[in-house]
């Protein structure tokens, strides 16, 4: 199977270990298992003591009960037998693509956004028609683009919301909306969900799953628990075909999820509202500091994001973005990526859920290399 490179973790991968500063980083600022225990009051002690008797076997095949309860939770109509457990996200993802897309499909993808939801589907022979979410309309969905670009075999419609790299949320009623498109042509929406709950306001955050019968969610302990580490990660829907090929297609490439990230997943969602509380607070300090930050600097523009970890930061110089993160990291240490791994420019994607040191440090690193431009 031939597929694209994957720019923005071709980008990670060559320049994050080395950062001084890194505001790159989707990730709320990551927890040790020091940590997790001091956040959740679990007795560290009794749990590794427990686990280390444990024989290291496949585990619960299909995840434990914990698990999937724990999970379960974080929707409205999840039940434990609809959750199916992968490895990360990014593994819940690919799981999805390869259960459910033939060559002959047509599938909708919007862009920004990972690049997974169109270079997955693409690489299996699908036609992907992309439909853009435009600066200009807060990064939003145009449900017009939306209905000319649906055909009768489109199998599928992909959505990233909360959208990574942008921070745009789809508001309830757009959603819905999104879904009666979907539901005239018998369409999937696969909602890649890994931001969800990490809204800047104090509101529930629907999911395509728990409001569409052939809805698929996906989600993981990476972004909003912190436990990237873990490689825990999640597929629900409501939709029986969809499961079954799920679980049959498990048996060939996931059997299990590893039983340490199965148990220290189980015991982080027992105490999700505290780490919650912790994650929407990182995130709703450091992008007022952002903010601040934008509004002092006459070279940078955003569209302030509504959810999650990342945002999309326009600059007004003639660079191409690479050359302008490359530099920035050569001259400052400051790692950020650039806008054109997710096919827009002049514009750099900052995380803004690192520690709140690191992201004061590495704004004013950009800014200080912008005065030399």
């Amino acid at each position: 199977m031939k597929i694209k490179p994957f720019k923005v973790e071709e980008w990670m991968n060559a320049y994050e270990e080395g950062a001084e500063f890194n505001i790159a980083e989707t990730c709320v600022d990551s927890v040790s298992l020091d940590e997790l225990f001091s956040l959740t009051g679990e007795d560290k002690e009794a749990f590794l003591s427990s686990f280390s008797a444990r024989r290291l076997t496949y585990g619960d095949i299909t995840g434990s009960k914990a698990l999937k309860e724990g999970i379960s939770e974080l929707y409205k109509t999840a039940t434990p037998e609809l959750i199916v457990p992968t490895h990360g996200a990014a593994g819940a993802n690919h799981h999805v693509f390869c259960s459910l897309i033939a060559p002959s499909d047509h599938v909708i993808s919007i862009m920004p956004t990972y690049q997974q939801l169109y270079s997955i589907p693409e690489s299996i022979g699908a036609d992907v028609s992309i439909m853009h979410l435009r600066k200009e309309n807060d990064y939003l969905p145009d449900i017009n683009e939306l209905k000319s670009l649906m055909r009768k075999n489109t199998k599928m419609i992909c959505i990233n919301n909360p959208n990574n790299p942008t921070g745009a949320l789809m508001p309830s009623d757009m959603l819905r909306e999104i879904i009666s498109v979907a539901r005239d042509n018998g369409a999937y929406i696969l909602s890649d969900e890994v931001y969800r709950h990490l809204t800047q306001e104090d509101i529930w955050c629907e999911s395509v799953a728990d409001l569409y019968e052939k809805g698929i969610s996906v989600g993981s302990m990476s972004k909003v628990f912190s436990l990237a580490g873990l490689r825990m990660g999640w597929i629900f829907t409501h939709n029986e075909e969809a499961l079954r090929a799920f679980l049959s297609h498990r048996d060939y490439d996931l059997i299990s999820c590893g039983m340490f990230d199965d148990a220290v997943s189980a015991l982080a969602l027992k105490h999700k509202e505290a780490l919650l509380a912790r994650n929407r607070g990182i995130v709703k300090k450091n992008l007022s500091i952002l903010s601040d930050w934008i509004d002092n600097e006459s070279h940078f523009s955003f569209v302030k994001p509504k959810a999650g970890t990342t945002t999309l930061v326009y600059y007004d110089f003639d660079i191409p973005s690479y050359d302008f993160c490359q530099a920035l990291y050569e001259k400052t240490g400051a790692f950020v990526t650039p806008g054109d791994a997710f096919e827009e420019k002049k514009c750099i994607r900052i995380g803004y859920g690192s520690d709140t040191e690191t992201l004061r440090k590495g704004l004013q690193a950009i800014s200080d290399f912008a005065k030399t431009l």
